[in-house]
């Protein structure tokens, strides 16, 4: 699912091979994953230059996913995915075309899927002016540099990643009030001895490159949170310890993005911990047909009774019941 950034001899691949988790919008996983395609503001800007912006409230949609309302270089309002492992934001040629986005030429990027079939489907970096949610003026901080594809169904505009679009603000996604609000962590920062009673603060996992959440389950694997995908807990096929085989259904087949074949079946739900936080009987898949280094994810099918917290500077993530 994930791949590093690749250099190629051929022009048809000038930036990275990107890794699509989207295999179908009606299936189990929603968004986009990619490993880190577009430029990345520094880790050390100051959190405190930049303004707050408001709460915003995003309707869920099954086969779609978390939906806020975008505008982009001042023009919207787009329907847009909230997507936590997306790895950068996304939009749609129309949509770029529309806000008069400058491609930046020469970067290509080959897409492929969770199987690591690539198809000739490409991605372009991009540049925009101005990122807003939820009406023109609640503009978001980490702007700059997108990425363009032609991946979505009619009725959606694009992915926004959170962690790139408020960069470098923290992040509240609050499943329970259906809203994602932000935070200046250099004057309100998570801290790991300072975990709410009836919740856990644990570190937030990065992988070489990029800044997508994971973080460390009890059984010492490492989970993607993922509100892009309609999956609760999400494993590869036969990568258990664990007896999850009972109830075990019939495979499920579905084509990704890029051309290949995955599946999954649903088995007994689980109880995993995260930190001193137990989520009790997760809907649980096991997913085969993955390429090597694809993790385990934690869709909104586990998330949903929480409130997320991303601490991106200090490298925390909080999780409350809501």
């Amino acid at each position: 699912m994930l791949r590093q950034c690749l250099r190629s001899a051929t022009p048809y691949l000038a930036g990275c091979v990107i890794a699509l988790a989207m295999f179908g919008w009606a299936a189990p996983v929603g968004a986009a994953h990619l490993s880190r395609a577009v430029a990345k503001a520094s880790e050390s800007q100051p959190p405190s230059s930049f303004k707050i912006p408001r709460t915003v409230y995003f309707r869920e949609t099954p086969g779609r996913g978390l939906l806020v309302s975008v505008w982009i270089n001042g023009t919207g309002p787009y329907n847009f995915a909230l997507d936590t492992g997306a790895g950068a934001t996304i939009v749609s040629s129309r949509v770029a075309s529309e806000a008069g986005i400058n491609v930046i030429e020469g970067r290509m990027h080959r897409i492929a899927g969770l199987s690591g079939v690539a198809n000739t489907r490409t991605g372009r970096d991009i540049k925009v002016r101005t990122l807003a949610l939820g009406d023109r003026d609640n503009t978001l901080p980490g702007g700059g540099t997108m990425l363009t594809a032609d991946i979505f169904p009619g009725d959606i505009d694009g992915v926004l990643d959170p962690t790139e679009s408020y960069w470098p603000l923290g992040y509240v996604i609050d499943f329970p009030a259906g809203g994602v609000s932000a935070f200046d962590p250099a004057l309100n920062p998570l801290r790991s001895n300072q975990a709410p009673a009836a919740g856990t603060v644990v570190p937030w996992i990065r992988e070489a490159g990029g800044r997508r959440p994971y973080v460390l389950l009890d059984d010492g694997q490492k989970a993607l949170l993922d509100t892009g995908s309609e999956f609760g807990l999400a494993l590869r096929d036969n990568s258990m310890g664990r007896s999850a085989e009972r109830g075990s259904a019939t495979n499920r087949p579905v084509q990704d993005v890029g051309g290949g074949t995955i599946s999954a079946r649903r088995v007994a739900p689980l109880t995993i911990a995260i930190g001193s936080l137990a989520l009790q009987r997760i809907p649980t898949d096991l997913v085969s047909g993955l390429e090597a280094g694809a993790p385990v994810l934690l869709g909104r099918a586990a998330l949903r009774p929480f409130r997320l917290s991303f601490d991106p500077i200090n490298r925390l993530i909080e999780i409350t019941p809501g």
